[in-house]
C-alpha cells in the first residue's frame, strides 16, 4: 500500500472511530454528520467521500477486511468438509467483530431508523462467502453447498437473535458454537 492509500485508510478509520464514539455517547439519531466531520477534523464533503451516510459508518466493513476474508476462505484445505470450513470462517469473521458488534447491536436497539435498515454488519462478507462457496462446490453439488451455507448463516443468525442483552461477547461466541454444532446434524457429510 502506497502512502496515499495508507492516508485514505487512516482517514476512513478515523471518521468511523469518531462517529462510533459519538453514536455511543449521544445516540445515533442525535448525532449529525457535521458533528462527525468536525470531530474527525474533515469537511462534510470529505465525510461523503468515504461514507454514503451515517448508516454506512455503522455497517461498512474496513477496506482491508476483504483481503483478510479472502485469505481466510482460500486458506481452508481443499479436502476439508464444507461445513467444517464454514464453521471456522464464520467463527473467525464474527470474532473479528468483537470490538464493534456489541455497539452496533446497541445502536440498532436504540435507533428506529437503524433498526429498519436492510443492511447488516456482515453484508459485504456474506456476499464474498457465498461466492467462495459456489466456487468451491462442483457444479452438481452447488445446491447442497448453498444449503450448507444457508444453514450455517441461520445458525449464526439464531445465535445473534437469541443473544441476551446482559450476556458478554464471549457468551455470544459460545452460543454461536452451540448453534453451529446443533445445525451440523442437518448437514450431510461428504
Amino acid at each position: 500500500m502506497n502512502l496515499r492509500e495508507r492516508k485514505k485508510l487512516e482517514t476512513w478509520r478515523t471518521i468511523r472511530s469518531v462517529a462510533l464514539r459519538l453514536f455511543d455517547e449521544q445516540g445515533y439519531e442525535a448525532t449529525v454528520i457535521e458533528q462527525i466531520a468536525a470531530a474527525a477534523n474533515v469537511s462534510r464533503a470529505t465525510f461523503f467521500n468515504y461514507f454514503a451516510g451515517k448508516e454506512a459508518v455503522v455497517f461498512d466493513q474496513d477496506p482491508e477486511d476483504r483481503h483478510t476474508w479472502q485469505t481466510l476462505m482460500h486458506g481452508r484445505p481443499a479436502d476439508e468438509p464444507l461445513w467444517d470450513a464454514l464453521t471456522v470462517i464464520l467463527t473467525e469473521f464474527i470474532e473479528s467483530l468483537r470490538d464493534r458488534m456489541a455497539l452496533q447491536r446497541h445502536l440498532k436497539a436504540e435507533s428506529p431508523a437503524l433498526a429498519r435498515s436492510g443492511q447488516n454488519f456482515g453484508e459485504q462478507f456474506f456476499t464474498a462467502l457465498r461466492q467462495w462457496v459456489v466456487s468451491r462446490a462442483p457444479h452438481t453439488d452447488e445446491p447442497a453447498a448453498t444449503l450448507q451455507l444457508n444453514l450455517a448463516l441461520a445458525a449464526a443468525t439464531t445465535a445473534y437473535d437469541t443473544w441476551p442483552d446482559d450476556e458478554s461477547f464471549d457468551g455470544f461466541m459460545r452460543r454461536l458454537a452451540l448453534c453451529l454444532r446443533q445445525a451440523r446434524p442437518a448437514v450431510a457429510t461428504r
